[in-house]
């Protein structure tokens, strides 16, 4: 009888099964990630298109005393004040972009046992992004002032090879706009210059698999539901 093997999987498949994977982690182990690992995640997301190939990110990346005290002046500065991102939040949610928003939260809450309507349960959940869902590591990409938004949508880019990387080693992220909320502050607090400008924040490290808040995941639509083709 002949030996069996498993034909290794195309680059579409490989692709596929990274997406299909990767999920937001909310919860980690304090286990820091060794340099090189991470290292290999920031070679790779180099590797990330951009316009007329500026690559305009730069990544501050945060890891043992230097993460705990991120975390820890980060919850204390704001405590005090009000956030202030360098690129708007969204103006409101709407139509079906609420629809999604509000199953994510729903899935979320119940993962953890908060009630509808429990603002309280709710506000120390919201909390949990500013202690970095106790994270090992962080990482804050900014772009350049001057690339407006075309810096900033490179930046995104850079952000979704981050995450596929991390999937593909082993690792867990958390890709967090609550972060670029407090933009001045991370500016200051990590000595960039006023040219840079805050686009998101990644927690990351080996995901606390046993949590309840990391047992759910998300629904994504149809690509059918997203493409208007025309062929004339």
């Amino acid at each position: 009888m002949g030996t069996v093997t498993n034909a290794p999987q195309e680059p579409h498949e490989t692709l596929g099964q990274l997406l299909e994977d990767r999920w937001t982690c909310r919860q980690f182990l304090p286990e820091p990630v060794p340099r090189h690992t991470i290292e290999q995640v920031l070679d790779l997301a180099q590797r990330t298109p951009s316009w007329c190939n500026t690559q305009p990110w730069q990544v501050v990346v945060t890891e043992g005393e230097g993460t705990e005290r991120l975390r820890k002046q980060l919850l204390a500065h704001l405590r005090e004040h009000p956030g202030q991102p360098d690129f708007p939040f969204p103006v409101q949610y709407a139509g079906v972009y609420q629809e999604r928003r509000r199953e994510c939260g729903k899935q979320l809450y119940t993962s953890v046992g908060i009630e509808r309507g429990d603002h309280e349960a709710a506000g120390r959940q919201m909390l949990r992004n500013f202690e970095l869902f106790d994270a090992p590591h962080v990482a804050i990409i900014t772009t350049e002032a001057d690339l407006g938004v075309y810096g900033a949508v490179d930046c995104g880019l850079y952000l979704s090879t981050f995450l596929l990387a991390a999937q593909s080693l082993g690792l867990a992220a958390a890709p967090q706009a609550a972060l670029a909320g407090y933009s001045g502050f991370l500016r200051d607090h990590f000595g960039l210059p006023d040219t840079r400008r805050v686009v998101v924040g990644v927690s990351f490290g080996y995901p606390d698999v046993a949590h309840p808040v990391n047992k759910f995941r998300t629904s994504r639509a149809d690509a059918a539901g997203a493409v208007t083709w025309h062929s004339s």
